[in-house]
């Protein structure tokens, strides 16, 4: 997802590589950063919160615009599928209009004419008139219908280009349809970026530790087949918490105190004193 709306945000094909590198960067720490940071300083774990916390929001920011451009995208498919209805060609209802007003404004000076007699020219004036007010009336309601089939048209094209649930969610809480858009996207990425950092943070954590007193792991090794004594057995000590303490103090995970311990392995004040006293006495 982060792929494809860098892909799409970009105008030229370099700026392309670069949204595309930098969705992959944002979506890896946002992913990465929880459990790699676990076991570090408290310092290391601050700028790290601070890091995650910028990656998931450029992520989440990343997922929501794919959102809305696949939402977009179906909707063009969508209206694309609709027939395409057209209305006849037709003159403006403003143009019809003004010839109208021209036509009643000579029929209405012909009308207040006198004239002494049959005056036939006056009559046929006025006839001529009258039925060219009349086809104008005709003009401007077959004018008027057409309207009325464009405006089907487009609402009927708006209704497909809008998510049908979203449109209908949106109408019942009382919001913009692309404010709803929106919410929905960031919360699905908010979702979908929770769901991989809890993933990475248990695929990486480390194995159950083997408690202290367990048995010793006894292999035979294999009797030489010459007439050579036969070797004594190995003995494999267990990977205490002791021993774990010991490698981490070594590698500079934390400081031999009890309050790095407590931090460390999450456990009670009480079983962290145990711990450094035995780690004491193993150390030299």
């Amino acid at each position: 997802m982060s792929v494809l709306a860098g892909w799409q945000r970009g105008g030229w094909l370099s700026e392309r590589l670069v949204w595309v590198a930098l969705g992959v960067v944002l979506v890896g720490g946002a992913h990465l950063l929880p459990a790699l940071c676990r076991s570090s300083p408290l310092a290391v774990r601050g700028v790290g919160a601070l890091l995650w916390c910028g990656c998931t929001a450029g992520a989440s920011f990343g997922h929501a615009t794919f959102f809305l451009l696949s939402q977009s995208h179906a909707g063009d498919v969508r209206v694309a599928a609709l027939p395409v209805a057209t209305a006849a060609a037709h003159r403006g209802l403003t143009e019809v209009m003004a010839d109208r007003a021209s036509v009643t404004t000579l029929l209405a000076q012909s009308n207040a004419r006198r004239c002494v007699g049959d005056c036939p020219v006056l009559r046929g004036r006025r006839a001529g008139l009258a039925s060219r007010l009349d086809a104008l009336d005709a003009e401007a309601a077959e004018i008027r219908r057409y309207q009325s089939i464009e405006d089907r048209v487009e609402k009927r094209r708006d209704a497909a280009r809008d998510d049908p649930v979203t449109a209908r969610l949106a109408a019942l809480c009382g919001i913009t349809e692309a404010k709803l858009d929106l919410l929905a996207g960031l919360a699905f990425a908010a979702v979908l970026e929770g769901m991989a950092c809890l993933l990475w943070w248990i695929a990486l954590s480390p194995g159950p530790a083997i408690k202290e007193g367990a048995p010793a792991v006894v292999t035979d090794a294999p009797v030489p087949e010459s007439g050579m004594s036969a070797a004594l057995p190995v003995v494999t000590e267990p990977k205490t918490e002791v021993t774990k303490l010991a490698r981490d103090i070594q590698n500079g995970f934390l400081k031999p105190t009890v309050s790095d311990i407590r931090r460390h392995l999450r456990c009670s004040q009480a079983k962290a004193a145990l711990l450094r006293r035995q780690l004491g006495q193993s150390m030299p």
